[in-house]
């Protein structure tokens, strides 16, 4: 039986067996068929499909590339020329070095909500606190949406509402914007809770510039999320682009406050088409800034009658079926190969020499006298087997 690239992709998740150096080098083909102009997320997918992978794609032809939709002309000439002159492992060596937090749909740590939308994004950067549980599905995520001049009535029922859900334990997820997304989070955050802000930048640049306090509060108690590499700035395109991800990572969308024309109704939208829950904040007929949600109700959103009346229907909620329970010490019971041992060794023993916890990765490819981009896949292997730390600073930590 033939799987589909989902069925693929959770099998990947939930193997004991899984060769992690080939799932190392297929992040290098994710991230190089993503640089190849015309080459999107729907194509990624139709690719891994047809192929069973990236690499397998990278290696076809012209006419076995032909095989797949999309693929014109046009689009084949350009592959051939991008193909030339990229090569995947140096290109992710090299992205590591500005880029050194994100996942590809392959990774264990890619959200699997995600993988249920039809364009999830190919690279998916984060910074701040990642949870397994939360991208395995195990927890419940709620998005919080709405205008970004909402009414006091909206900022009200946004702060009381985020900060329900987060002593119920629900995530809550928005785009840091101003107005109702603002609230949601410091809401959330106001609660104790967990926040995901999906951002229109890279996840190293704060806008708006005033949520620069929200922002660091967000890396402390959540995680920031974007498609975009560090340094890429605000776009008028981005920000559509990036409701699909908001929609896609949750269970249900609340729109709390939302005009006629209004990016929070495209969010909603999405939901719907995901097979989302929409709930919305009900609002005054002499309010326009209300008139969106009113026609989302209009075509079926349910609306929210109350802190308790929300949390009893989200409790209703569906949850992504769990992994297969796996044994907590299988993958550290597991013999590894000598080259990784050896690299853990002399991580450890340098850890030791210099009396830190950490050390920075161009001492440990000086001491090793290895080259780097061997010392990178290497610690990358290490990392996703649960015996290496990555942390800020591209500093590494033997666990």
């Amino acid at each position: 039986m033939r799987l589909s690239p989902l069925q693929k992709l959770r099998a990947y998740g939930n193997s004991s067996s899984i060769d992690v150096k080939l799932a190392v080098e297929e992040r290098g083909y994710w991230l190089a068929w993503s640089r190849i102009p015309g080459i999107g997320p729907v194509t990624l997918g139709r690719l891994q499909q047809e192929f069973g992978s990236l690499s397998a794609a990278w290696a076809a032809d012209s006419n076995a590339l032909q095989r797949v939709s999309g693929m014109g002309p046009q689009t084949l000439q350009t592959i051939a020329q991008k193909r030339a002159i990229l090569i995947p492992q140096e290109l992710l060596v090299q992205h590591l070095q500005t880029n050194p937090h994100f996942w590809v749909p392959v990774d264990q740590g890619y959200p699997r909500a995600l993988l249920e939308i039809p364009d999830p994004p190919s690279l998916l950067y984060y910074h701040g606190q990642p949870d397994r549980a939360e991208g395995h599905g195990e927890t419940h995520l709620v998005a919080i949406v709405g205008t970004r001049d909402p009414s006091d009535y909206a900022k009200r029922w946004t702060r009381k509402i985020a900060y329900a859900l987060a002593k119920r334990g629900i995530t809550v997820v928005s785009g840091m914007a101003e107005g109702i997304d603002t609230q949601a989070h410091l809401g959330c955050l106001e609660g104790g809770g967990r926040t995901l802000a999906v951002l229109g930048t890279g996840v190293d640049t704060v806008y708006p510039p005033r949520n620069q306090g929200l922002y660091t509060k967000i890396l402390e108690q959540g995680l920031i999320l974007s498609e975009y590499p560090s340094g890429t700035q605000p776009s008028r395109a981005h920000f559509p682009r990036r409701n699909r991800i908001v929609a896609g990572l949750s269970r249900a969308v609340l729109v709390m406050e939302a005009p006629v024309k209004s990016g929070a109704l495209i969010t909603a939208y999405l939901a719907n088409d995901y097979n989302r829950d929409v709930y919305v904040l009900p609002g005054s007929l002499d309010n326009p800034r209300a008139m969106g949600c009113l026609g989302l109700v209009h075509r079926g959103a349910q609306l929210i009658l109350g802190v308790g009346q929300l949390l009893d229907l989200l409790g209703a909620m569906p949850s992504l079926p769990k992994p297969a329970p796996q044994p907590p010490t299988a993958v550290q019971s597991t013999p590894i190969p000598a080259e990784q041992a050896a690299l853990l060794e002399g991580l450890q023993q340098l850890c030791h020499h210099t009396g830190e916890s950490s050390v920075p990765f161009d001492l440990l490819v000086q001491r090793l006298n290895q080259p780097s981009g061997e010392v990178s896949s290497l610690l990358l292997q290490l990392e996703l087997q649960g015996r290496v730390a990555q942390l800020p600073g591209m500093r590494y930590s033997p666990l």
